[in-house]
């Protein structure tokens, strides 16, 4: 009888303690919204800055201002990016803990 292999358990072996239902509930969302590949690429964008105008989020992605404050309000609600107004322009920047969770989540 030919063997299978067997993955080694990352995040849920015996030593992890099960998460709660509100930490299943915030983590779940937080995946949800990185869902999306813009999303994902509006992440990795502001982690290469300590914050970022919406209107070089436009630009960089040649998408629409209502389309980029779409992307940006999902990734807010899901605690991922906070923002400050400056006059006209808002600035994002992640939120550390919120990527923190998620690395951790991931075991990494």
């Amino acid at each position: 009888m030919k063997s299978i292999a067997v993955l080694p358990t990352i995040c849920c072996g015996p030593e992890t303690e099960p998460l709660t239902v509100p930490e299943r509930d915030e983590l779940a969302a937080r995946f949800k919204a990185l869902a999306d590949p813009t999303r994902v690429a509006i992440i990795n964008s502001l982690s290469a800055a300590d914050e970022v105008c919406v209107c070089n989020l436009t630009a960089t992605f040649h998408l629409s201002q209502p389309t980029i404050s779409h992307h940006l309000k999902v990734l807010r609600e899901a605690g991922l990016v906070e923002s400050s107004r400056r006059g006209t322009w808002a600035y994002y920047r992640l939120v550390p803990a919120a990527i923190a969770e998620l690395r951790g989540a991931l075991g990494a």
